[in-house]
């Protein structure tokens, strides 16, 4: 069996978080920092923009456009990461997956730079 494409995985996982974002916001808005100001908004605005990517990833003309905008969001996400260490009661289990999400980041980045430059 074939594994799916990069650009093909990040597009459903930025399509799926985008969807998630917009239709459930409020489990969301503990993550934004409160020196960003208002949670929804933020948290609407990246459900948006993870959904628009997602459509800039899944069509062959805007795919490398795409990359970009991924590296982009998944590089803007690093403050909300870094947050939850200050968020999450300071118990094993939060703790262990607040730690993580933010080196999660390496790979996703370097998964949107690829398709950023057509590899």
């Amino acid at each position: 069996m074939k594994l799916p494409s990069t650009h093909t995985w990040l597009a459903v996982l930025l399509g799926g978080a985008g969807a998630l974002h917009l239709v459930r916001p409020r489990i969301y808005e503990w993550l934004v920092p409160p020196e960003l100001g208002d949670a929804r908004t933020w948290v609407l605005a990246s459900g948006a923009a993870e959904l628009g990517t997602a459509a800039l990833l899944a069509a062959p003309a805007t795919r490398r456009a795409g990359g970009w905008a991924a590296a982009g969001l998944f590089a803007a996400f690093v403050p909300a990461h870094l947050h939850t260490f200050r968020a999450v009661p300071k118990e094993p289990v939060p703790l262990a997956v607040a730690t993580v999400r933010l080196p999660l980041q390496v790979p996703l980045i370097g998964a949107a730079l690829r398709v950023a430059r057509g590899r």
